[in-house]
């Protein structure tokens, strides 16, 4: 009997390493079919886990306390396991090389833990070749047994996408991978349990290692295009919303929005991607220019209030700014990577230290990465400039008459940044209100 066999019958266990916002929905999702041990070293959230909290808001409180998953920081617990996954964080580090500490941790750890006959699958972003050059010698070392023969990988990129309630684990195509025919029809199978899209089966590691770093990368250079737009368009007096939605009546017009691109994939993998293009003696263009229009947006939006403050003749220096959205995205608790902090920072430049709101934000995170405090939507009155940063539901909700309580009263025109364009801009073509957006 094959393992797969065995998983289905509930003989042999499958294992999650890293129980994140891409982790934990696949311990959930395979929960439902077979038996899981869900591995996190961050004892604090496996008791989170345990107690029926979902700190990542990916899946709801109400499913982890039903969930079957069992949760645990006790890593001698992978040993009940046969088939394992690896998902956790491949960031970099501040001069954009890859920082491979979380998954060649992941790796020595599941290598200490790790028996005969057992698959190990990857799913962290990574430049292709990781998988077999850096994380089976570690597997190896830590075990004493032999890739290929004592254990086999795979590797299948994680799509996930936080926040996101309709593209899931279950509804996206899986990329699936295996070092040998045997092993890529097991990966396959057991990831044909929970994913209804189905599976890709790629023709090697390296294979789906590039196609994942690409699909971001893809992203990256899209997004960066449509902010050189935005700047381009504003020296015009041109609103660049409106020419995109011309634009994109176009059949084959790819709709890209500006923006600020943060987060643990767009803003990150391209950097996977050229570190390993420069190793082989080529220099990108494309990608590391888009990455560096990207990485610069921050500071734009902030030069473009000061710019926004001198025009209604506000003096800058401890200007009152509230900013409404931290995240790195909308609707997702994830305040690591953002680039909002890049707006923030910014403006302390200017001597101005903003007001930052975000009730959908992990609080507790962002005072222990940044040492931000936030306040509350009540607390945002007297303003002299209000920046919407995130497209929370939260704030869709804002009417007219509510924003206006957020400025002094004192102000003739009153300076409103709505970087993702989520307010009726002819509401705010008025003369009491200076508009700007991306």
């Amino acid at each position: 009997m094959d393992l797969y066999e065995k998983i289905v019958r509930g003989e042999e266990k499958l294992s999650l390493v890293g129980l994140g916002y891409v982790g934990m929905p696949i311990a959930v999702a395979f929960a439902k079919k077979i038996k899981v041990v869900g591995f996190d070293l961050n004892e604090k959230k496996i008791q989170m886990y345990k107690d029926g909290t979902d700190p990542t808001n990916e899946v709801g409180d109400e499913v982890i306390r039903n969930t079957t998953v069992e949760f645990t920081a006790d890593a001698e617990k992978l040993r009940e396991a046969k088939f394992h996954i690896v998902a956790v964080p491949t960031p970099v580090n501040k001069d954009h090389t890859p920082d491979l500490t979380p998954v060649e941790g992941a790796s020595r750890i599941l290598g200490q833990n790790l028996s005969k006959g057992s698959v190990v699958v990857f799913e962290s972003t990574v430049y292709p070749g990781v998988t077999e050059e850096i994380c089976v010698p570690i597997l190896e070392k830590e075990s004493g047994l032999s890739c290929g023969v004592d254990f086999k990988i795979g590797y299948s990129p994680e799509r996930i996408n936080p926040g996101d309630k309709v593209h899931r684990l279950e509804t996206i195509t899986k990329i699936v991978s295996g070092m040998d025919e045997e092993t890529l029809d097991t990966v396959a199978k057991v990831y044909e349990l929970v994913v209804d899209a189905g599976v890709y089966r790629a023709e090697s590691i390296k294979v789906a290692e590039a196609a994942k770093v690409i699909e971001n990368s893809q992203r990256d250079i899209n997004i960066a295009f449509m902010n050189e737009l935005s700047m381009i368009f504003h020296k015009m007096g041109i609103d660049t919303k409106a020419v995109l939605e011309a634009a994109g009546t176009k059949w084959n017009f790819l709709k890209f929005m500006p923006g600020l691109v943060g987060g643990h994939c767009i803003g990150v993998d391209p950097y996977y991607l050229t570190y390993k293009a420069e190793e082989l003696g080529y220099h990108s263009q494309i990608i590391l220019s888009g990455r560096r229009i990207n990485d610069d947006m921050g500071r734009y939006v902030a030069e473009s209030l000061v710019k926004s403050l001198i025009k209604v003749s506000i003096p800058v220096k401890h200007a009152k700014v509230a900013i409404l959205g931290f995240t790195f995205k909308e609707n997702c608790p994830d305040t690591r990577n953002t680039k909002v902090i890049d707006i923030y920072r910014e403006l302390g430049e200017y001597g101005i230290v903003p007001t930052v709101v975000d009730p959908a934000a992990d609080a507790e995170e962002a005072k222990h990465l940044y040492g931000i405090t936030f306040q509350t939507m009540e607390e945002v009155h007297d303003m002299d400039a209000v920046i919407i940063a995130v497209a929370h539901e939260q704030f869709l909700e804002l009417h007219r008459e509510e924003i206006d309580s957020f400025f002094h009263s004192a102000h003739q025109q009153k300076v409103l940044l709505d970087i993702k364009g989520v307010l009726n801009r002819k509401d705010y073509l008025t003369e009491d209100y200076l508009y700007w957006r991306l």
